[in-house]
């Protein structure tokens, strides 16, 4: 049997190095196109991905003798793992390893909105000082509702432990979770409760524009929102609806609709005018999709990816 291993994406030295010693053959694919891959597919036991190339049932169907899928980082959009398992191909991913990297972006984004930091900075260093204007709202005794209480969602609660607010959260997917760090509840009363929703559920058919007019109306009060999952669970324009209207008070965005798959690049956005009104609103903040992207992370992402390999036995 191959123990043959492609690397499609660039990834932390770590993999190889780790996969070699455990007596695979490592090759990389890096600059190999989707076309050249397909071609040579059939040599491999294993493949290491982050998002370049989907992995689709035209892939797998060629991968006959593919043992593994792994890809670093936590969402598996890109990879048909229904079709994978049907085959008897292992899909491995490696949450742990941003999760904290997660947690206090999450943080950071938060902070800054309420206390008005990115609009506070840009002010003073034009000369502009302005007090009553930028006075903050303070976190404690807020009521925090996450979304997906997985790796990332309960990595957050456990950061928010210490500022004195209220955690609630809510998963479809689990039951039984509660810890010291959050409630678990329904959505119904997080639609009730909430202040600030932050969301950390992977991208699905069900999740895609979940937040929508119809979701956003449920809240009972004018809340805000935290989007460090994938861009298309907000629909933009309905965002914008409800900044515009104040029933989003503000947002917090690390990914964006806008994205391509690779996440590597968007659209051209500024032709999009509710991108424009997000970028010109101080009411809104946003990052290029590096919520789990740290210096450390990147080590722990390889790491605990290596070692479910390995694990495999394969």
């Amino acid at each position: 049997m191959t123990r043959k291993v492609l690397l499609i994406d660039i990834v932390h030295d770590i993999i190889p190095e780790k996969l070699e010693s455990n007596g695979y053959e490592v090759i990389s694919g890096v600059q190999l196109s989707r076309k050249e891959i397909l071609a040579c597919i059939n040599e491999f036991c294993g493949i290491v991905i982050r998002s370049r190339i989907i992995i689709d049932k035209e892939l797998i169907d060629k991968a006959v003798n593919l043992r593994f899928v792994a890809r670093v980082g936590a969402g598996m959009e890109s990879i048909d793992t229904k079709y994978c398992e049907s085959k008897g191909i292992s899909c491995l991913n490696s949450p742990e390893g941003n999760r904290d990297a997660v947690g206090e972006h999450c943080i950071g984004m938060l902070l800054s909105l309420m206390n008005n930091l990115n609009k506070a900075d840009r002010e003073v260093k034009t000369g502009i000082w302005l007090r009553e204007a930028n006075r903050g709202i303070e976190l404690n005794a807020k009521t925090v509702g996450i979304i997906g209480y997985g790796n990332m969602g309960s990595c957050f609660a456990k950061k928010l432990s210490g500022f004195g607010c209220k955690v609630i959260s809510y998963d479809k997917y689990k039951t039984g979770y509660e810890d010291k760090y959050t409630i678990e509840t329904q959505m119904s009363n997080i639609f009730k409760e909430a202040d600030i929703v932050s969301f950390h559920i992977p991208l699905r058919d069900e999740t895609n524009y979940l937040v929508n007019d119809v979701f956003i109306s449920k809240f009972n009060k004018p809340i805000i929102i935290i989007n460090t999952s994938r861009g298309p669970i907000v629909e933009t324009e309905a965002l914008v609806r409800a900044l515009k209207t104040g029933k989003i008070i503000a947002a917090a965005l690390d990914v964006i609709e806008y994205e391509e798959s690779s996440f590597e690049k968007t659209k051209e956005m500024t032709k999009f005018s509710d991108f424009r009104y997000l970028a010109e609103s101080d009411k809104v903040i946003m990052s290029p999709h590096i919520a789990g992207w740290t210096v450390e992370s990147k080590i722990k992402l390889a790491e605990v990816l290596v070692s479910k390999i390995i694990a495999l036995k394969i």
